[in-house]
């Protein structure tokens, strides 16, 4: 019911029309989500991504060290993975995660999504990426996006621009995504796997732009927090 209430409370069928191709992609969405109003509670937000973000990228410096030194003897360079993701209000942002595949594997991928994406992306995996992957760790410096305004520690997980434009066509509030910040987690990360349908997805997150509050992206938060902290020491067993 409560899914129910949140795609209710954000559908309207009288703003879901997607905007013409010819038009630039951040030009086509940036008017559809100016018109959501924004919430006292959003500032609130914010300030405890910039605190609890800074906060992480401190604690996790000591760990980032030896594994940069681990994932440049193993799999040399780049450290790191630069992406195109869309943002909020369909801002175009790179996206910064440990890089876990082969060098130039995005460009092998581009072409897929969903089931064979996942079944490509795990061939692709280098040794360490698959431990980096299994803990999640390969996500930590995706803070410095938080930090940056690029991204939230909660929302709906950002995803290529290539992507959104074919899920917005599928789905038609796929769009409302861009109302808020992409998130490092998100409901439907915490609830969900990773190979769930984009139409449940999408639905979790649809719940989250209607909640927002403070409560609920601290439960997120936490929830992630345990999630990421049990399959690390899973990582270290295996």
């Amino acid at each position: 019911m409560q899914l129910r209430a949140g795609w209710g409370r954000l559908y309207d069928p009288s703003v879901a029309s997607t905007p013409q191709s010819s038009d630039s992609f951040i030009l086509r969405f940036s008017e559809l989500t100016e018109e959501s109003p924004t919430r006292p509670r959003d500032a609130v937000l914010r300030a405890f991504d910039m605190v609890l973000s800074a906060f992480f990228l401190l604690v996790a410096l000591p760990l980032m060290v030896p594994i940069a030194v681990v994932l440049f003897l193993t799999s040399g360079r780049p450290l790191f993975y630069r992406g195109e993701r869309v943002g909020r209000g369909g801002h175009v942002f790179e996206m910064l995660k440990l890089r876990t595949l082969r060098r130039d594997a995005e460009e092998r991928l581009g072409p897929y999504l969903g089931d064979e994406l996942v079944q490509r992306t795990r061939e692709e995996t280098t040794a360490i990426g698959a431990w980096l992957r299994a803990t999640q760790l390969d996500e930590i410096p995706q803070l410095w996006n938080v930090v940056r305004g690029d991204m939230s520690l909660v929302g709906p997980r950002p995803i290529r621009p290539r992507f959104f434009a074919e899920l917005v066509e599928e789905l038609p509030a796929y769009w409302q995504r861009l109302v808020v910040r992409p998130g490092l987690t998100g409901l439907a990360q915490v609830r969900r796997g990773y190979e769930t349908s984009m139409a449940e997805k999408l639905a979790h997150d649809l719940e989250w732009i209607a909640d927002r509050s403070v409560r609920l992206y601290l439960r997120t938060v936490l929830a992630t927090g345990w999630r990421v902290l049990r399959q690390s020491l899973q990582g270290l067993v295996r």
